[in-house]
């Protein structure tokens, strides 16, 4: 029997579940662009009076270099997220499992992993994580500060889409667990013919919410010499001669790249929790 049969009827889905990000505006867009229009006037009016290269020649010099390092930032994110859902659903499955030996440990981890700060997980992966390893048949390989910032934003996210996943799993009514059991599914069947194809819609929204903040939590790995979107910058900005003005130009540009980046996808996930909103 397939899933279809466990569904509720429309009459009783209505829509009204609490979105999980703040409702994006272009104004917000259009301030930052306001402000970055206002910063270069003002460094392009100092650097004339000491007839210097102006905040915006020097920042057109060095976008290639800027958006190279921000091609490392989404090639993080990505890279994390991929590790984060395919570790984070195994982690959520462990959690609703009936064993104690299963399910214990994954509530521990998740626990851990959910409320630890970002900033602390990123630290105690790079260094307590070697800087090389001996593989077999390969030799001595040098793992690079990218790869270790990527597996340490990965693991809060893990924890979070775990509980997202036990989370859809426990909003499906009990009734179809119920029903399910009368047929003789197994519980295995029950869980991988009718419960997890409706748990997918329900996890989209939250699963986009939370690739949009770890996108956005990927400059934090420049603290740590990771040569991403910031830290390029900030090389730049020390190649022109780390004059003050530069600042707001500079780092009002890498706001506008992430704003430009997250924006549609803020769209789209209100778009979804819109369409997929079910509340019992």
């Amino acid at each position: 029997m397939s899933a279809r049969a466990f569904r509720l009827p429309a009459a009783l889905a209505r829509p009204g579940a609490p979105a999980l990000m703040p409702r994006p505006r272009l104004w917000m867009g259009l301030v930052l662009l306001a402000g970055f229009a206002l910063s270069v006037a003002v460094a392009e009016a100092q650097q004339a009076a000491a007839g210097r290269p102006g905040a915006l020649a020097v920042l057109r010099q060095w976008t290639p270099f800027i958006l190279q390092g921000f091609a490392l930032n989404l090639g993080m994110s990505f890279l994390a997220m991929a590790i984060a859902t395919v570790l984070g659903l195994g982690l959520g499955l462990m959690q609703i499992a009936r064993s104690p030996v299963l399910r214990l440990p994954a509530k521990f981890v998740t626990h851990l992993f959910r409320n630890s700060p970002w900033l602390v997980i990123l630290f105690a992966v790079m260094y307590l994580t070697p800087f090389q390893m001996r593989l077999p048949q390969l030799g001595l390989v040098m793992i690079p500060d990218w790869v270790k910032a990527t597996a340490a934003f990965s693991l809060p996210v893990m924890a979070n889409i775990s509980e997202i996943l036990r989370g859809a799993v426990n909003s499906i009514p009990k009734g179809q667990w119920e029903s399910a059991e009368s047929l003789a599914f197994t519980r295995g069947q029950t869980l991988r013919e009718i419960i997890l194809p409706q748990c997918i819609k329900r996890m989209i929204p939250a699963w986009m919410n939370w690739y949009a903040l770890l996108a956005l939590a990927t400059p934090m790995a420049s603290i740590l010499g990771v040569h991403e979107a910031v830290g390029n910058a900030q090389a730049a900005m020390e190649a022109a001669g780390s004059r003050p003005e530069f600042l707001g130009p500079f780092y009002l540009f890498l706001m506008g790249l992430f704003f430009v980046y997250i924006y549609p996808i803020s769209l789209l996930t209100r778009r979804l929790e819109r369409r997929y909103a079910v509340t019992l």
